[in-house]
């Protein structure tokens, strides 16, 4: 179906074309113009045929976030298609599935390049939200690392001495979702003063193919026996991590900015307070 382009219309921008991506498109991109991008141009085109069937108005763009270009493209788009509403950064990989060097370009490079290349289009009423992780909950740094880690040029990232330490994918994977937060927090300042705001979403264990994965590996019956001792006994949802999303792009949360929101069933606090200290 043909769509009228509207510079009055309200654009989303999703990246990430998986379970999370898809779930989050179809929860705030009713009625909007979405663009959805992804680094698969296969995952992207699954995804964009499933939501126009849908009868959603979308786009697939296909985006390497850990390359700062071709992000910048992506938010031209987004600004150009009409009234920049929302972006949702769900784009990311894996430390069970990629190597140290893909999640320091994708996990922690990539997301710097989305705050920047969309705060330099943020016009008022814009919120983006990037996906972290519980597992940034974590990460046991200094106050000065955090403060590099939320501060330092996205280039000059990989450059620090704790990215420099990192010996395996699972510690590069914790500091780089560790560094998505505090990245966050520092840049609301600067989004306020454009009237937009921006706020990290740190899922636990969702349901989606990833999850699935890691579940498989290693470290899968560790992450499976933590859902049982926190006491909430199963993953959670796409469905469920989409509605904390809407919440925060939407107009009950104008006062919400810099900040994290837990989405993991409990397990954060249990291991805080109730998990055995060996």
């Amino acid at each position: 179906m043909s769509h009228r382009p509207d510079m009055q219309e309200e654009v989303v921008v999703v990246t990430g074309a998986g379970g999370m991506g898809e779930a989050i498109a179809r929860r705030i991109g009713t009625g909007r113009r979405l663009l959805l991008a992804d680094y698969s141009d296969h995952a992207l085109q699954r995804a964009v045929q499933a939501l126009d069937e849908s009868g959603y108005a979308v786009t697939g763009v296909v985006t390497d976030v850990s390359d700062r270009a071709s992000v910048d493209r992506l938010a031209k788009a987004a600004a150009d298609a009409g009234r920049l509403v929302a972006v949702v950064h769900t784009a990311g990989v894996s430390a069970a599935t990629a190597t140290l060097e893909q999640v320091l370009a994708v996990d922690l490079v990539g997301t710097a390049h989305v705050i920047d290349a969309f705060e330099e289009v943020a016009a008022p009423g814009l919120v983006l939200v990037c996906i972290a992780s519980m597992a940034g909950h974590y990460a046991q740094l200094t106050g000065q690392q955090e403060r590099e880690l939320a501060t330092t040029p996205a280039g000059e990232l990989r450059d620090l001495p704790v990215v420099q330490a990192l010996a395996d994918p699972m510690q590069a994977y914790i500091l780089a979702k560790r560094a998505n937060q505090v990245r966050v927090q520092a840049a609301a300042l600067a989004w306020n003063l454009r009237g937009a705001r921006v706020n990290t979403v740190s899922p636990g264990v969702i349901s989606t193919a990833m999850a699935k994965a890691e579940a498989a590996s290693a470290s899968g019956s560790h992450m499976l026996g933590m859902l049982d001792a926190c006491g909430i006994g199963r993953m959670g949802s796409t469905g469920e991590l989409a509605e904390a999303v809407a919440f925060l792009v939407g107009p009950g949360s104008r006062y919400v900015t810099g900040t994290d929101l837990l989405v993991d069933g409990g397990q954060a606090a249990w291991i805080r307070h109730h998990m055995p200290v060996p």
